[in-house]
């Protein structure tokens, strides 16, 4: 999939799985200062856009997403994993509330996989899953201030709309979706926006906050724990992935269903937790010691701006599994974290 957006001179490009993506614009230094400390404008048309219609189309996405949507409403929407049958994570996905259905927002480059699973669980279900990328493009605003920009540019009255909610309304007579949700723990919005609009819609933003792109949002995301499932899903369950938060396992019924409660029930295994290192970001797959013991490896670990130090994600038997311990991550000593490993400059900064 390739962006709609017209991209500077200078923009580093990069693939995450079927997405080419902008992994930064500028450097990582002012992207990652834009989302922590002012607003940040991020392109998120490598995510698919995914419609569930139909007469089924409810019981259809109550049983292949893990949380639940029985009574989400089309002014609302909410993340949930969608899993396949053995429990491991076919992607995460934002669940946007629609009149006829619902839209699902796919991970960036997460989508074609996603899609394929979601069709190979139709059946003779009274549902159409249906693709409607080449249609809208999603756009995102993180950031402490990104509630000014929302003002500015749409209505001062969307930016304080309760977490999760959805509206339909304008931009400069275009229809748009507007959604208050976001990845970084900062204040969070989306727009999806009709394909034909998006550059002039982009171009208006960009003179009101700054393009961040992939490489900064993932830092964000990783600061404040949120998953990443190109980087940290595979072969794994959901307790090992840290993502459990995301399941309902009080549902009746879900794809996957079986498999989430025999690992809750089953014997404790490895569990994901965050460290920080002051050299060098381990690469993945880097033995985690202890006193020259394997325990673990590394998941995946970046230079984090806003700690001035590698941060990262390990995975370790879940006794170890804790903050505070000291490990060595390669030949370099580390400490495991609490999440949230960066304090989001929005849980202090009014709405005004």
């Amino acid at each position: 999939m390739e962006s709609p957006i017209s991209q500077p001179d200078g923009t580093v490009r990069g693939e995450i799985l079927e997405a080419t993506v902008a992994l930064r614009y500028t450097t990582l230094a002012d992207e990652y200062a834009a989302i922590r400390d002012r607003a940040a404008l991020v392109d998120l048309s490598g995510a698919r856009i995914i419609e569930i219609s139909g007469g089924d189309a409810t019981d259809f996405a109550q049983r292949v997403l893990a949380r639940d949507v029985e009574y989400l409403t089309a002014e609302r929407c909410m993340t949930s994993l969608v899993l396949d049958e053995a429990g491991h994570v076919v992607d995460t996905v934002v669940v946007w509330g629609r009149e006829t259905g619902m839209l699902l927002e796919s991970s960036v480059g997460g989508g074609a996989r996603l899609l394929e699973h979601l069709k190979g669980q139709v059946g003779d279900a009274d549902v159409e899953v249906a693709d409607r990328s080449e249609e809208h493009v999603l756009f995102g605003l993180e950031g402490p201030y990104s509630w000014g920009v929302v003002g500015r540019l749409i209505d001062s009255e969307l930016a304080a709309l309760p977490f999760e909610s959805v509206v339909d309304t304008e931009w400069d007579g275009t229809p748009i979706i507007f959604a208050r949700t976001g990845f970084t723990g900062e204040y969070g919005y989306k727009v999806l926006v009709p394909r034909a609009e998006a550059q002039r819609l982009w171009e208006a933003a960009a003179a009101e906050a700054v393009p961040a792109g992939q490489e900064a949002l993932e830092l964000a995301m990783l600061e404040v724990r949120q998953p990443l499932v190109h980087r940290e899903a595979g072969a794994v369950d959901i307790l090992e992935m840290g993502a459990n938060w995301l399941v309902d396992v009080t549902k009746e019924e879900f794809v996957g269903r079986e498999a989430v409660l025999a690992a809750f029930e089953g014997p404790a295994g490895l569990r994901t937790i965050g460290f920080t290192t002051p050299g060098e970001a381990p690469a993945a797959g880097t033995p985690v010691t202890v006193d020259g013991e394997r325990i673990g490896e590394v998941v995946h670990a970046v230079h984090s701006v806003g700690l001035d130090a590698a941060l990262g994600l390990i995975r370790v038997p879940a006794d170890l599994a804790a903050a505070g311990l000291r490990v060595s991550v390669g030949e370099a000593e580390a400490t495991t974290l609490t999440s949230p490993y960066v304090t989001p400059k929005s849980w202090s900064t009014p709405i005004i």
